[in-house]
C-alpha cells in the first residue's frame, strides 16, 4: 500500500523535460511538452483511484472479519520522495524521433583579411625570349685615355730613293701637224725616260709626274695638246699676231703606271703649226716624278 502511495506521489509531481539526448524527467519547476504532462496527469489519477477503492475493499473486509472493529487509521507519515532528485536513478525516458535538417543558414559576413604569408620560393626561369629591336645610339662618352706608344718601326724607303725626270727642247720649228713633236735639245735626261726618236716620255716607275711645257709662236697661230696613250688630255692655243712673238704654256699634273706614254702634239691642219725655235728662241717640255707609288708590304715593313 505505501508503495502504490509513493508511486503516485511522485507521478503527479513529476514534470517532464527534453533533455539534449531526448525526454527526460526531474523534479522541479521546468517547463514540459503539454502531451507527456497530460499522459502523466492521467496515469497519476488512475493511480489514485485505484489506491482509494483497494482502501475501501480492505476496510470493508477488514471490519467483517474483526466483528467491525475500527481499522487503523491510514498512515500518513509516509515519507515523501526526495525533492529536486533525477527520475533517471530509476527510469529512463523512450529517446525521441530525430528531427527534421533545417533549412542551411545565410552566408555569414567576410571575415578581416589574414595576416601577410611568408615570402614563397622563387620560381623556375623561363624560356629566353626573342631578340629586342635595336636601341638608339647612346651620347659619345669621354674621351678615353691615350694609348700605349708602339714600338719604333724599321726605316722604310724614302722617295727620294726613285728618280725620274726630263727637260728637252726644240732645235727647229716643227712643220708636220697631227704626230709627236720631237725634242731633240736635252737639257736633263740623266734617266733616259724621255725618247727622242719617238719623242714620247715612257714611265719607268709608277707615281704622279708633273709636265709642263713653254712654246715660242711665230709666224702663225698655234694649237697643241698634250696626250697620254693616245688619249688628249689639255689643250692649248695661241692666235698669232703680225711681227710679234707669242708664249703659249702650260702645265699638268698625271698619276702613270708603269708603261704610260706622255707627249706633245700640234693638231688641226699647216696653218695651225706655228710652234717655233731658232739658236735665241726656244720650246721646251719638261717633266719629273714627284712621289712613287710605294709597294703596301714596303710601307709596312
Amino acid at each position: 500500500m505505501h508503495a502504490f502511495i509513493h508511486l503516485a506521489c511522485l507521478l503527479e509531481n513529476m514534470h517532464p523535460v527534453k533533455t539534449s539526448i531526448g525526454e527526460g524527467c526531474v523534479c522541479d519547476g521546468d517547463i514540459v511538452q503539454p502531451i507527456v504532462r497530460g499522459e502523466m496527469k492521467v496515469t497519476a489519477s488512475f493511480l489514485w483511484v485505484l489506491l482509494i477503492g483497494l482502501l475501501l475493499g480492505g476496510r470493508s473486509g477488514h471490519a467483517q472479519d474483526k466483528d467491525q472493529v475500527e481499522p487503523e487509521s491510514p498512515v500518513t507519515d509516509v515519507q515523501a520522495p526526495d525533492d529536486r532528485q533525477p527520475c533517471a536513478q530509476w527510469m529512463g525516458g523512450v529517446p525521441g524521433t530525430p528531427g527534421h535538417s533545417g533549412y542551411p543558414g545565410r552566408d555569414g559576413r567576410d571575415g578581416h583579411d589574414g595576416p601577410k604569408g611568408d615570402k614563397g620560393d622563387p620560381g623556375e626561369p623561363g624560356e629566353k625570349g626573342d631578340p629586342g629591336e635595336k636601341g638608339a645610339n647612346g651620347p659619345v662618352g669621354l674621351r678615353g685615355f691615350p694609348g700605349t706608344p708602339g714600338l719604333k718601326g724599321e726605316r722604310g724607303e724614302s722617295a727620294l730613293m726613285y728618280h725620274s725626270s726630263f727637260s728637252v727642247g726644240l732645235t727647229d720649228p716643227v712643220h708636220t701637224t697631227n704626230v709627236p713633236i720631237r725634242f731633240t735639245k736635252f737639257f736633263h735626261n740623266e734617266q733616259r725616260h724621255y725618247d727622242d726618236v719617238s719623242g714620247k716620255f715612257r714611265c719607268a716607275l709608277p707615281g704622279v709626274y708633273f709636265f709642263t711645257y713653254h712654246l715660242t709662236i711665230y709666224p702663225r697661230d698655234a694649237r697643241v695638246s698634250l696626250y697620254k696613250n693616245d688619249r688628249t688630255v689639255m689643250f692649248t692655243y695661241d692666235q698669232f699676231k703680225q711681227n710679234n712673238l707669242d708664249q703659249a704654256s702650260g702645265s699638268i699634273i698625271l698619276h702613270l703606271e708603269t708603261g704610260d706614254e706622255v707627249w706633245l702634239q700640234v693638231y688641226g691642219e699647216e696653218e695651225f703649226g706655228g710652234v717655233y725655235a731658232d739658236n735665241i728662241n726656244d720650246s721646251t717640255f719638261s717633266g719629273f716624278l714627284l712621289y712613287p707609288d710605294i709597294p703596301t708590304a714596303d710601307r709596312r715593313r
